[in-house]
């Protein structure tokens, strides 16, 4: 068997009824499964941002080491990115 720590937490009344009744329906067998069920989803959410935050980290860096872009022209910027626009 797997080693456990109790650990206690507070929750509303509306989570706490919300809970008892998941497990009431039978779709969790106790508090504990949901609660384990809510960490692993939390774990993978972090995971997935962690990994999109050093993606976007990287192409930032990858902008920096490219160089300068040189002088730029705004109004032609808008105009090239409105066009780009119109053909889409």
């Amino acid at each position: 068997m797997v080693a456990v720590e109790k650990i206690s937490i507070a929750l509303t009344p509306d989570m706490a009824a919300m809970l008892r009744q998941v497990v009431a329906d039978g779709e969790y067998v106790s508090t504990s499964e949901i609660i384990r069920d809510a960490l692993r989803d939390w774990k993978n959410k972090r995971t997935h941002h962690n990994k999109a935050l050093q993606e976007l980290r990287n192409l930032w860096q990858d902008g920096i080491d490219s160089g300068s872009a040189g002088e730029l022209n705004i109004e032609e910027i808008k105009i090239k990115a409105r066009d780009k626009a119109k053909i889409q």
